[in-house]
């Protein structure tokens, strides 16, 4: 009796070894891909099989049941993460499992760029590839509801910058990263502004912002324009800012900013209208945020360009009228 318990003992010890070293031969074997380097695709929601069968279909030549045992003898198959992945040749079924529920993602990126209006951003998420388009079809409402400012208009409300994410990523959670990031920067700008500003919110600050974003790319005139803007707020006088003219006309603007445009009223045009627009007319930058929270000490009320990127600041309109004539009608 002993003897067989002996026996048995034995073979149920030689067939767990067996059977690991099967498993370790399996789990350490590469596999055989289709092409040097292979792009598969894990859905969100997708079980074990489900994953599996996606990589397979994709051109990885794995058995499903032994890569599915390997998931579960290493309780990875409840990790598995969704995402776009790329294998090289050489990769064994371990490696594999590991980067599936590590989530070692294909990465892309997207640019939201400063001085964009919210439909070019919307037109460059819907152009992406690598994004997964759940915002298409959705309104400018709907979108601010599901990322958490409702009511809240969407302009300038994201931080211009490169986002990174896993290909197939759902674009609203690209859209969410850069609204968290507008709110963090638009708070540290606000916390550290100047003591006297006219504008008397973050989201005024904002607004302003924006126009200085449209109006110079020059970071040495960003705080001078800044400043312009500010002492016409103090003292009452218009904003009279071409670029808020520009959005208040929207898609029907032909490149050409008529006299007729600037006498024609909407509630973004700063010649008909006093103070700020109603809401921000573009992303502003890291930058432009910092000049409206701390604008430079200047006594100018204009400014007009200079031709070459850079602006002519004046103090009167009379030194205002003379630059005009010598930098925008050639007049010396």
């Amino acid at each position: 009796m002993l003897f067989r318990l002996t026996r048995w003992f034995a073979l149920i010890l030689l067939s767990a070894l067996a059977f690991c070293a099967w498993v370790a031969w399996f789990a350490l074997t590469p596999v055989t891909l289709n092409s040097p380097s292979v792009e598969f695709s894990i859905r969100p929601g997708s079980s074990l099989r489900g994953a599996t069968r996606q990589i397979t279909d994709a051109g990885i030549a794995i058995p499903a049941w032994r890569f599915n045992l390997l998931a579960r003898l290493a309780a990875a198959d409840t990790a598995i993460k969704a995402g776009s992945y790329d294998v090289a040749a050489g990769i064994t079924p371990w490696q594999l499992l590991r980067k599936i529920t590590l989530g070692d993602f294909t990465q892309s990126e997207i640019l939201f760029v400063e001085g964009w209006t919210f439909r070019q951003m919307r037109a460059e998420l819907n152009a992406h590839a690598d994004l997964a388009h759940r915002s298409e079809k959705l309104s400018d409402e709907e979108i601010m509801a599901k990322i958490g400012s409702p009511s809240m208009p969407p302009e300038g409300m994201f931080f211009p910058d490169t986002y990174v994410f896993g290909k197939g990523e759902n674009d609203m959670a690209v859209l969410a990263r850069a609204h968290r990031a507008m709110q963090k920067q638009l708070e540290s700008a606000w916390a550290k502004r100047a003591p006297d500003l006219p504008v008397m919110t973050p989201y005024e600050a904002l607004i302003l912002a924006s126009i200085v974003e449209k109006e110079t790319g020059k970071a040495t005139d960003r705080g001078l324009v800044a400043g312009v803007f500010v002492n016409r707020l103090r003292l009452g006088m218009k904003l009279q800012t071409d670029p808020t003219v520009i959005y208040g006309i929207g898609e029907n603007f032909d490149g050409n900013l008529r006299r007729k445009d600037l006498v024609t009223d909407t509630p973004f045009n700063t010649y008909t209208r006093s103070g700020l627009p109603p809401h921000p007319i573009a992303m502003p930058g890291l930058a432009s945020l910092a000049a409206a929270a701390n604008p430079a000490k200047t006594d100018s009320v204009y400014f007009v360009a200079r031709g070459d990127g850079t602006s002519e600041f004046s103090r009167t309109l009379a030194e205002h009228n003379r630059a005009v004539a010598k930098f925008q009608l050639g007049r010396r």
